[in-house]
């Protein structure tokens, strides 16, 4: 009988992946590529040990463990310092892509009622979802060999097989665990939308519940997914362990999945949704109006965790002050700046990683126009007395006032957690304005994905490209030493490491510009172009 359930699996697992090949693809050799370029650049950049022994004390303060995780400081080799600075970064990545591509042939297609017409034909109840499950094994099995033996490849000497293996295993793994996690709330959860906000909401919590415990109590990080792949100790200690509980977890969680949708009934889901009033208020009658009322759940729980990510980071101030004035080297490594101590210094390192994650919520704000054009679900609005620009106006509003609200709740959360914990706290008008100084390349972001959606829909996904391009660029580029112009490339790239460096009018301004530029040419363009899916 549960043979009967898994009928044509084998040619919905080829169908899904043909249907996401480029996709994938994309995925695969994006992660790989950065993961292999950052060995070999540490390579030239830290020629013997001793300046890699000066990097590890930089590294060694609560706000870079908080950041990128533990790590063996005390024998750090160019294997050891890859695993430490990229390997929990770029696992979180990893999460995202099985989170995204298990949603989309899940609860998407579902949605999309792709899945009752594969049903009327002589397919098993559970086919299509472990159809979508065999595609993200294999697609994580790839990511874990080809990183493992790419970086072997590399011929350094400290990064041998074994750890190379581990190294790519811990992408895999990860990529399995959280394919699992969307895989169970697709059940739960009514909509594609809730599905992804409900997985990526536990992948945030996993990194700031990791934050915390590695700063506080080590022990407890073992409690987080995310706290696995530090345990790893890949190139050093070579622990296997975390990924055996890795692949227990996501089988315990495909069979969860194939549990509850053997047990639900098509287009249902186990959380209570909320019946709707009875008619609807004269602010739901608007473009606008529609606009929030999808987005506003999504919007809440973003602005909950781009607060909790600013305390996280806050939090650790008070152990960094106490770490400064007990470690004379990093003193002299670090002069600081006239009227900033060494803690303010680290402050535009944080500012930097929080802004761009403040960057997500916007942007997926404004591609929801683009869902639901793809979802033809805008003929039914613009065949009423509602002109495109309102439509478009709608939505772009909502996201400009997203980008402000998410990056003022990290700027408040950092400040109030870190002046709960420093002596003799921080400035809420310094914190919050250099937080504010990346509003306009916030906003370049948002202007960009209008652009694509008015004038180019079928590129609008580009703009995710764009922004983890600029992640690892203004991320890697002070550790790697990255040419300048690789940054000038990203909008985050112009603006001033405040309190470091003074903000200057000039190049905020100008981001302002190019910002209304892009969305100006959007708006002319969703005018002009036809609407298809």
């Amino acid at each position: 009988m549960a043979l009967k359930h898994l009928t044509k699996t084998e040619q919905l697992s080829r169908f899904i992946l043909r249907l996401d090949r480029v996709k994938v693809s994309l995925w695969l050799i994006g992660i790989t590529f950065f993961t292999l370029i950052v060995p070999a650049a540490f390579e030239g950049l830290y020629e013997n040990q001793q300046e890699r022994d000066a990097m590890a004390e930089t590294m060694a303060n609560p706000a870079m463990t908080a950041m990128v995780g533990p790590g063996d400081l005390e024998n750090y080799t160019t294997g050891a310092m890859t695993t430490h600075q990229m390997l929990l970064m770029t696992a979180l990545v990893a999460g995202l892509m099985s989170i995204l591509l298990v949603s989309r042939h899940t609860r998407g297609d579902e949605e999309d009622g792709r899945i009752e017409l594969i049903r009327s034909l002589p397919a098993g109840r559970l086919s299509y979802l472990n159809a979508a499950l065999v595609v993200i094994t294999g697609t994580s099995v790839v990511l874990a060999l080809i990183n493992g033996f790419g970086l072997y490849a590399l011929g350094i000497e400290t990064m041998d097989l074994e750890g190379s293996l581990l190294y790519g295993a811990g992408l895999g793994g990860t990529a399995l665990v959280f394919a699992g996690v969307a895989a169970v709330f697709a059940q739960l959860s009514e909509s594609s939308r809730g599905t992804i906000g409900l997985s990526i909401g536990v992948l945030l919590f996993s990194y700031l519940f990791r934050a915390v415990t590695d700063i506080s109590n080590e022990s407890l990080s073992w409690l987080s997914p995310l706290g696995w792949v530090t345990k790893t100790e890949a190139y050093t200690n070579n622990n296997w362990g975390p990924i055996f509980l890795m692949v227990v977890a996501a089988a315990i969680l495909f069979i969860l999945a194939n549990y509850l949708q053997s047990i639900r009934d098509l287009e249902s889901g186990f959380l209570p949704s909320k019946p709707g009033r009875s008619t609807a208020s004269s602010f739901l009658q608007g473009p606008l109006g529609l606009a929030w009322r999808l987005q506003r759940t999504g919007a809440f729980f973003w602005a909950i965790g781009m607060f909790v990510l600013g305390a996280s980071y806050g939090s650790v101030m008070g152990d960094m002050e106490s770490f400064f004035e007990g470690n004379e080297m990093l003193q002299q490594m670090l002069q600081p700046e006239e009227g900033l101590t060494l803690t303010e210094q680290f402050i535009p390192m944080l500012l930097i990683v929080m802004s761009i994650m403040a960057t997500v919520p916007p942007v997926i704000a404004m591609n929801k126009l683009r869902g639901e054009e793809k979802k033809e679900r805008l003929d039914h609005l613009l065949g009423r007395a509602v002109s495109r620009t309102q439509l478009m106006g709608g939505y772009l509003l909502l996201a400009v006032l997203n980008a402000f609200i998410m990056i003022s709740l990290t700027a408040i959360g950092l400040w109030s957690a870190a002046d709960a914990v420093m002596e003799e706290g921080l400035s809420f008008s310094m914190i919050y304005g250099a937080a504010m100084a990346y509003l306009p390349a916030t906003l370049v972001m948002v202007g960009l994905a209008v652009f694509l959606t008015g004038v180019l829909p079928k590129l609008t996904p580009f703009v995710w490209a764009y922004v983890l391009y600029s992640f690892f660029v203004v991320y890697l580029g002070s550790l790697m030493q990255f040419p300048e112009w690789t940054a000038k490339i990203s909008p985050f790239g112009h603006v001033a490491q405040v309190p470091v460096e003074e903000a200057t009018f000039l190049p905020l301004f100008l981001l302002c510009v190019v910002a209304a530029a892009l969305m100006a040419l959007g708006l002319i363009g969703f005018r002009k172009r036809d609407i298809s899916a």
